[in-house]
């Protein structure tokens, strides 16, 4: 009998802590972020020297790793479709993508940014382009790091959940944890 009770009582416990922890954190999952990048970002850009190689560049398939290859980073992978125009005509590439940003809280937009992007990894098909888009690589790096300083990769929305509402109004600051990113709340 002494056993069930401190069973039920464990429990109970467990419960009140668990609901403790929604009232003073929001949790934004992988697959939160990666949704939201799906919806909202469509990277496209023309990128590289004019008159001598010149790229438009259409990034899709967007997926984040929150956490996991570095404790205070998102890693980002993409896939992206390249119309190369040269000195040596037009040709076609893909492109597999990696990157890597900080997370970073915006309270007056709501919203998590990823700052500081950096291009970490490529692989080029078909491999006799990966000379080409290594010269272009420095701009690839500038326009990503431009594109996801201005766009979010999450924008919390009342509309969503009452955890998400409770977050817009006491969000402050952000944590990152493997697979999560957690939104404490001002007491």
């Amino acid at each position: 009998m002494r056993t069930r009770f401190l069973g039920a009582a464990a429990l109970i416990f467990a419960g009140l802590l668990t609901g403790c922890n929604q009232l003073t954190q929001y949790t934004l999952s992988e697959q939160d972020v990666n949704q939201y990048l799906q919806k909202h970002n469509q990277f496209e850009k023309q990128i590289g020297v004019p008159g001598l190689v010149e790229a438009r560049i259409v990034l899709t398939k967007l997926n984040s790793e929150i956490g996991r290859s570095q404790p205070d980073r998102v890693t980002l992978k993409g896939h992206a479709a390249i119309s190369i125009t040269s000195l040596l005509g037009p040709q076609q590439a893909e492109m597999d993508l990696t990157m890597e940003a900080r997370p970073e809280f915006d309270n007056e937009k709501k919203a998590v940014y990823l700052r500081d992007l950096q291009l970490t990894g490529s692989e080029v098909q078909p491999p006799k382009m990966q000379g080409v888009m290594n010269t272009l690589d420095p701009y690839l790096n500038q326009a990503l790091k431009s594109y996801f300083d201005q766009r979010p990769a999450y924008v919390l929305s009342a509309d969503r959940s009452k955890g998400e509402a409770l977050a817009m109004r006491l969000a402050k600051g952000l944590e990152v944890k493997p697979g999560e990113l957690v939104i404490p709340f001002t007491q």
